[in-house]
C-alpha cells in the first residue's frame, strides 16, 4: 500500500500577509495560488505569493490538525517558525 504525503504550507503574499493551507500536491497547489485562477480566494488579490514554510505528514488528519494550529497562531509566532527560531 502506497501512503500519500500531505503538506501544510505557509505562503507570504505580496502585501506581507500569510496564508496557511493543506494539500496532497504541493507544487500544483502553489501553481493554483500563483495563477490567481480562483478570484474568490484569499491569495488571488495578493499576488505574487511565495512558499516560506512547509511540513510533510503521512496522515491527512495530522496535516489538518497542524493547519488549524498554525492558523490560530499570531503573526510573530508564525514568523519565528518560518525563520527557524521557534
Amino acid at each position: 500500500m502506497v501512503e500519500s504525503e500531505y503538506y501544510v504550507y505557509v505562503l507570504r503574499c505580496a502585501d506581507g500577509s500569510y496564508y496557511t493551507g493543506v494539500t496532497s500536491k504541493l507544487q500544483a497547489r502553489i501553481d493554483e495560488h500563483q495563477s490567481g485562477a480562483d478570484i474568490n480566494s484569499y491569495t488571488s488579490k495578493k499576488l505574487p505569493v511565495e512558499v516560506v514554510y512547509f511540513e510533510v505528514f503521512q496522515m491527512v488528519q495530522h496535516a489538518i490538525a497542524r493547519e488549524k494550529q498554525l492558523k490560530g497562531w499570531s503573526r510573530a509566532k508564525k514568523e519565528a517558525l518560518i525563520s527557524g527560531d521557534y
